[in-house]
């Protein structure tokens, strides 16, 4: 069967065939560049993780709750889901997956309610 097709179409066969091993070498070659810059990211921040809570540490009570009742305003208001709705597109598409509205408009739901959940029993003690 081979042999039926001229010597042309085997080698431009041939070529795309080179060129799709090459695209799913690079695929993978991101994907594993990308899997260590996020493992690189983590450990940075885990480190100023440590330094801002040293640094909260340190403060005098009233100022602590200052900082605390601002990031949750800031971060858990429910003011903002346009804003939450960006980010987790951002880090959704940072992962690889495919832009869905449905899934993002869940997460922004639920993710907000346990945020606040999570940040009121911390604080609460």
């Amino acid at each position: 069967m081979i042999k039926e097709y001229p010597k042309t179409h085997l080698q431009t066969l041939h070529k795309e065939t080179i060129q799709l091993i090459k695209m799913h070498h690079e695929d993978h070659i991101h994907m594993i560049l990308h899997l260590s810059t996020n493992i690189t990211s983590f450990i940075i921040l885990s480190g100023y993780s440590i330094l801002v809570q040293e640094f909260l540490y340190n403060l005098i009570d009233t100022k602590k709750s200052f900082f605390y009742s601002l990031l949750t305003d800031l971060f858990i208001g429910f003011h903002s889901p346009h804003g939450w709705e960006l980010m987790i597109d951002y880090v959704y598409k940072d992962f690889g997956f495919a832009h869905n509205d449905q899934i993002i408009s869940s997460l922004v739901s639920t993710f907000l309610v346990i945020l606040d959940t999570i940040f009121k029993y911390i604080y609460s003690n």
